[in-house]
């Protein structure tokens, strides 16, 4: 869902710059979002269906001049494999809001609907932080 709401977020203020997603883990790779998250998006108007899990390669750490992580686990497991050359400012997503370093957002798997819609605000709200800061 990040994805999209960042994806959203730059397309509607007219921004350019390379999105994408990827796990610390292997066990998603080519499948789909989940159903729930992909229903979500929908409802704010989002397309994520066509979007499929992938593994973060060493790659990402020279492509991306961002990295976010989910949670602290996350976190610690690509700051582990991020090269010591690598050019990423790695850190939490909700990092990006003032007085919420160090905040995970939450996983919404084992939840209900309102689990994953509370996670949407969190990240549309992420994504929209991302692009004031992209533009000042």
């Amino acid at each position: 869902m990040a994805e999209g709401a960042l994806r959203a977020a730059t397309a509607k203020a007219g921004l350019t710059i390379d999105i994408d997603s990827a796990g610390t883990a292997d066990y998603h790779i080519g499948q789909p979002p989940d159903r729930r998250a992909i229903a979500t998006a929908a409802r704010h108007g989002v397309d994520i269906w066509d979007l499929r899990g992938r593994q973060l390669s060493e790659g990402d750490f020279d492509r991306f001049t961002h990295i976010f992580a989910m949670d602290k686990a996350n976190l610690a497991g690509i700051k582990a494999r991020a090269p010591r050359e690598s050019r990423g400012r790695i850190a939490l997503l909700c990092d990006v809001f003032e007085g919420r370093d160090g905040e995970a957002v939450p996983d919404p798997y084992h939840g209900d609907e309102a689990a994953f819609e509370a996670v949407w605000k969190t990240v549309d709200e992420a994504a929209q932080t991302i692009v004031k800061q992209l533009r000042t």
